[in-house]
């Protein structure tokens, strides 16, 4: 019987069928676990060996070493680990995504599992379509994991029958022959199945049953199953296109381990499936290179043994990993008016996504403190040039929280319109929605106050040494209100207190008051200037202002009510 083109489709259709599977099962283990998977990896940033073990856990939950490093690229990419607490997690993901060739090996082809699969499916499908999100995700998990071995039953079905398509031993047999050629061949065969399908445990199953029908020797599935563990860094690096430089350097990192990891074992390659062979001979079990349905298992100790070997290795020289990638792959001088954390094409999670969405505007909250930096200087600077350059700065910086304002918001509402936000992530939502908008409000005032002073050096009039004094003093102030407000935005949760914030506000209030009656004495003494007075009068009425929005975003951010606070205060 021929092997027609509607056999190949089946195939495909079924190699479909279990990478589907595995997609709604990973995703929805990650959406019931969506903020304590930040947690676990938060929890390891001392450790690489928790890491490692991190790595090996999620990876083994999710049956998806894919699905755990694109993860990792995205807490990368998020600023939740830095790259050297991520190499050790991506090592772990190598060890725990040996787990599906177990399963598959043990399970998958010696317990009719599909049986079970419909029954499976009728219990999840009704919970995908509770009220409660626990339960709907539960759903999810449920019906994957039916449709993953549903997928794998079929195909196993539908890879070519040996018997029957003898026409395929004769095209593999023209290049299983080649001696070691052939097994660097068939290393890039593997690369090359993995970068198609996106999938090393797809990539992994389909090799497992190529071997246990006896289409490929024990070997030449070894080379295969070598090249997957290269394959597989692709779909993180493809993430992270669409990542920051920090997204990058980790994918490249796991390209680098497994690369690395591949050359040694393919130096030691004969001795190491000779060792497995003795293994498995000496335990009562047939040879793998006579019995081809020794081969599952045989393949499944070497892939496990060669990346648990291969972390043990590599996890010494994790530091050495980091600055080789970070000399690889170096920041632009660019990278502060980029966005660094947000990127569209690496949503996962919603409390990935707002947490992503959270750095971004804390980052953008720091970006408001330069401009306050940059503004007391220019207030003092005396140089043409240097001037002219602060200027620059305070109109870049400008720009580019207006871009960020934008962007976050509609990052934002992207995550609130994928209709999976629990009520706790709906008021975050809102918070940083909020706190962007205020952000990008005073990011204009300090732009306007820069313009003011721009016309101040155009003129010939110039302030006062006491009105230079009480503008330092003025913004004095404002920054002690910035970096409590940078504090309320560290914030994770809203839990923080407004207290400190408010008497910063009143603070600015009480002295622009006090300014404000300076001036009411100058004019009863005949010594206001209208021009130069009024553009002093401008600006630390303007600071005010500034202190008005700061103690809007420490209200969003902490879910405190500022009006009662007031009151309680005033009444004091």
């Amino acid at each position: 019987m021929e092997y027609g083109l509607l056999d190949l489709l089946n195939l495909l259709g079924a190699l479909g069928f279990f990478i589907y599977g595995m997609k709604v099962m990973s995703e929805g283990i990650q959406k019931v676990a969506g903020a304590k998977m930040r947690t676990i990896l938060s929890s390891m940033t001392s450790n690489r060996f928790k890491g490692v073990f991190t790595g090996f856990t999620i990876t083994s939950l999710v049956q998806s070493s894919s699905a755990t490093t694109v993860l990792v690229v995205s807490f990368v990419n998020a600023g939740l680990l830095s790259l050297t607490e991520s190499i050790g997690v991506i090592m772990g993901a190598n060890i725990g995504t040996t787990i599906t060739a177990w399963l598959i090996s043990i399970v998958g082809f010696k317990v009719k599992i599909a049986n079970y699969a419909l029954p499976i499916i009728a219990l999840g499908f009704p919970l995908m379509f509770f009220n409660r999100e626990r339960l709907k995700f539960w759903g999810e998990v449920l019906v994957g994991f039916a449709l993953l071995f549903m997928g794998l039953a079929l195909l196993k079905d539908s890879v070519p029958d040996l018997k029957a398509n003898p026409e395929i031993l004769a095209f593999l047999s023209q290049y299983t022959d080649l001696g070691y050629l052939s097994i660097l061949l068939f290393v890039l065969i593997g690369t090359g199945l993995t970068v198609i399908v996106q999938s090393s445990s797809a990539a992994m199953a389909l090799t497992l049953v190529m071997a246990n029908n006896g289409w490929i020797p024990f070997e030449l599935a070894a080379a295969m199953v070598l090249g997957e563990n290269i394959g597989t860094t692709i779909t993180a690096n493809l993430a992270a296109l669409v990542g920051n430089v920090h997204a990058k350097r980790a994918a490249l990192s796991h390209l680098i381990f497994n690369i690395f990891g591949v050359i040694w074992i393919l130096i030691l390659i004969r001795p190491a499936l000779n060792l497995v062979d003795w293994y498995l001979v000496s335990n009562g079990s047939a040879s793998p290179f006579v019995s081809a349905t020794s081969i599952p298992v045989a393949l499944s100790i070497f892939h496990s043994t060669f990346n648990i070997l291969n972390t043990l290795f590599l996890i010494w020289f994790v530091n050495f990993i980091a600055n080789t990638v970070t000399k690889a792959i170096r920041s632009t001088g660019d990278d502060e008016f980029q966005l660094e954390y947000i990127s569209t094409g690496m949503m996962n999670t919603a409390e990935l996504s707002i947490e992503e969405a959270r750095k971004e505007t804390v980052r953008m909250g720091g970006m408001t403190m330069k401009m306050s930096k940059h503004f007391q200087n220019l207030v003092v600077e005396e140089k043409p040039k240097k001037q002219k350059k602060l200027l620059k700065k305070m109109r870049d910086y400008e720009e580019m929280t207006d871009r960020m304002e934008e962007e976050i918001s509609e990052y934002l509402m992207k995550v609130t319109s994928s209709g999976t936000l629990s009520d706790s992530s709906t008021i975050r939502v809102t918070s940083l929605l909020s706190a962007v908008n205020e952000l990008e409000r005073i990011g204009d005032i300090f732009f306007q106050m820069s313009k003011d002073v721009e016309r101040i050096l155009k003129s010939e009039k110039k302030f006062r040494g006491k009105q230079v004094r009480n503008l330092q003093e003025m913004m004095g102030l404002v920054d002690d209100s910035l970096r409590i407000m940078l504090e309320n935005l560290e914030l994770t949760s809203q839990d923080g207190s407004l207290e400190t914030a408010m008497l910063a506000e009143e603070k600015i209030n009480k002295f622009r008051n006090s300014l404000r009656k300076d001036l009411t004495k100058d004019i009863e003494k005949d010594k206001y200037d209208p021009k130069r007075d009024g553009w002093y009068k401008d600006l630390f009425h303007l600071c005010e202002k500034v202190g008005d929005h700061v103690i809007n975003v420490s209200e969003a951010m902490t879910g405190e009510k500022e009006r009662v606070l007031k009151e309680e205060m005033d009444s004091e």
